[in-house]
């Protein structure tokens, strides 16, 4: 059995030696610093270069048959370890270190890792929520490339596919709970079992996965666990603190938006319904985001699947898109009318200045008293 960590001594002592100044950091983790390591696994160590020169003690080579990387993470890298912007969060938090240039080179390491242990704290909750749907967008790709795929028959494909779609939703639930995980390759499901938040049906999901013969019920599964992350997502992110602000959320948007809105009125008066399509329902969307944004005091996320509208439908405010026609733009024409009014209505009732003038020179009086 190759000794790990005499194949360290002989790295330390030449980055002493050749590369005193050059290197900021070397450490280990993994099996051996967890005590699991078996005849077959290799010493999992890193470090973090000063200098360019540094750089270059990376080395790959194998020992008797046992594989060695030696490889860099520069500080900027192991930072965003650190905030969980990279996945390999442990690395960080749990290695130990074999090497520190300086005393300033340590404190820089440690900060690194008290930022690490707050990731449970409260006010890191809304962040954690983002990085746990950012990664459901990775599922959405592949459950798409499963969808379109021509051959629904190629078992390995769907496989290989649904291996990256539960890596990701292992990924997306530790980020909802706020936690990272000391191992991965095939060790994801032991930690996740004690998890706060996660699908009810995981396991069973797991086993159709990773045994079903049917690439149908592989996919079906992969939909099925991916959708219920996602509604464990939304209700993670409703349970979060809401600001409500119509102030900071709304101002300089009706000036901004009534461009369009002048834009849909002209489509509709000369009947060009693709310009009347492609704005009506951009406005209307638009204008249904940012009315969530002021009441809940965030932007509608992926997760939020069509739920962002409620607002734009509970203070009543037409449906545009349901109004395009391109025999008659009458009605659309006047919903437009009708979305303007109400529109400056409540945004005035909900104190947001609207910067509105009847002249060239009511608007030099107001801009030259900035």
């Amino acid at each position: 059995m190759v000794d790990v960590f005499a194949v360290a001594d002989i790295i330390v002592e030449h980055i002493k030696k050749h590369y005193s100044e050059d290197i900021s950091i070397v450490g280990y983790y993994g099996s051996y610093l967890q005590g699991r390591a078996t005849k077959r696994s290799d010493l999992d160590f890193f470090f973090i270069p000063a200098t360019d020169k540094g750089r270059q003690a990376e080395c790959q080579f194998i020992i008797e048959g046992i594989s060695f990387d030696f490889w860099p993470i520069g500080w900027d890298r192991a930072e965003r370890m650190a905030a969980s912007e990279e996945w390999n969060t442990t690395i960080i938090a749990d290695c130990q270190l074999l090497y520190v240039r300086s005393e300033e080179d340590l404190a820089r390491f440690m900060a690194l890792r008290d930022k690490i242990s707050g990731m449970g704290s409260e006010a890191n909750a809304s962040s954690m929520v983002n990085k746990a749907e950012s990664v459901i967008k990775e599922c959405l790709a592949s459950l798409a490339k499963m969808r379109i795929f021509t051959d629904s028959e190629n078992l390995s494909y769907f496989r290989i596919q649904a291996q990256e779609i539960t890596g990701n939703i292992f990924k997306s639930l530790g980020f909802l709970n706020q936690i990272y995980y000391k191992r991965s390759w095939g060790h994801y499901r032991e930690q996740v079992r004690d998890l706060k938040v996660k699908p009810g049906h995981l396991d069973q999901y797991l086993d159709t996965i990773m045994f079903s013969h049917n690439p149908d019920e592989i996919l079906l599964a992969c939909e099925k666990l991916a959708a219920d992350t996602m509604r464990l997502i939304s209700e993670k992110r409703s349970s979060l603190e809401e600001k409500r602000s119509y102030q900071e959320r709304m101002k300089g948007y009706y000036e901004e938006e009534r461009g369009m809105m002048n834009k849909l009125l002209t489509a509709c008066e000369k009947g060009h319904y693709e310009t009347a399509f492609f704005v009506a329902a951009g406005l209307q969307d638009g204008l249904a985001r940012i009315l969530y944004a002021a009441e809940k005091g965030r932007w509608p996320g992926l997760v939020d699947i069509g739920d962002y509208r409620e607002y734009y439908v509970r203070y009543g405010y037409p449906d545009l898109v349901s109004l395009l026609d391109p025999v008659n733009f009458e009605p659309l024409r006047l919903a437009v009318l009708q979305l303007i009014g109400k529109l400056e209505k409540h945004l005035i009732a909900e104190g947001v200045a609207l910067n509105r003038f009847d002249s060239v020179a009511e608007f030099e009086a107001f801009y030259t008293r900035k």
